[in-house]
């Protein structure tokens, strides 16, 4: 199976979903990760006194370094606006994203779900766009069956110390995944990857943070109980 992951920044797939990805490649499906801009515009340049461009390089570079950790089958990483998808054109948005999926043919597409955890604009218009070019697309082609969106239970957002997060009710949850120590390992060593984000990383207490559930809502489904695989029961989708 293919699935792709799209996020809007570098480190947003490690902080959430690397361990899943990771899982999924021990399982020998075919993960890919689009991220839409190089994270040039974190407040963390400042630290390092790096221009806006320079951020955005050295981003790419430490994002390159994940792919190989994590093992993906394939990773882009486009230059779009860091900290200002909001005042795009969302159209121009979609094309990009409709051009990668195209390339990729994925059975499943993983991105934030609706409060973007985070709250953060850019997690919130990704959200938006993904699903408005995932809808567009499937009435046209077969093998699009699913649109995920990670997410945190409530009970996990209500941990975070270091900025509010957002979960989902239990009602909301479709999938819980299941990973294991050595997932979780290979999820630390891709957060590892980030050196420019290293104080965030230890602020935010991400690494004890991380567990062996991953969850996430589905768009138009629903499952009670939540399936426990991203791919499971895709043969009963209707095209």
């Amino acid at each position: 199976m293919k699935i792709l992951y799209i996020f809007p920044h570098p480190d947003d797939e490690s902080f959430g979903a690397a361990h899943a990805m990771y899982r999924q490649r021990r399982q020998g499906h075919d993960v890919y990760l689009l991220t839409l801009t190089k994270g040039e515009a974190t407040k963390q340049r400042f630290l390092h006194n790096y221009s806006l461009e320079e951020m955005g390089e050295i981003r790419l570079r430490e994002m390159q370094n994940v792919s190989k950790v994590l093992n993906l089958s394939g990773m882009s990483v486009l230059d779009l606006p860091d900290g200002q998808l909001k005042n795009m054109d969302p159209r121009e948005i979609e094309l990009v994203i409709k051009n990668e999926i195209l390339k990729i043919e994925p059975s499943v597409i993983v991105t934030y779900t609706v409060h973007g955890i985070s709250g953060f604009h850019d997690h919130l218009v990704t959200h938006a766009v993904v699903k408005r070019t995932f809808v567009e697309l499937k009435e046209h082609v077969n093998w699009l069956k699913r649109l995920a969106f990670l997410t945190l239970t409530e009970e996990d957002a209500a941990k975070g110390v270091y900025f509010k997060l957002h979960g989902s009710s239990t009602d909301e949850i479709d999938c819980v995944m299941s990973v294991e120590d050595g997932d979780i390992k290979k999820c630390h060593e891709a957060l590892d990857c980030y050196e420019t984000f290293k104080a965030v990383i230890e602020k935010t207490n991400i690494k004890n943070a991380i567990n062996h559930k991953v969850v996430f809502e589905f768009f138009r489904e629903h499952f009670t109980p939540p399936l426990d695989d991203l791919f499971s029961n895709l043969e009963n989708i209707q095209d």
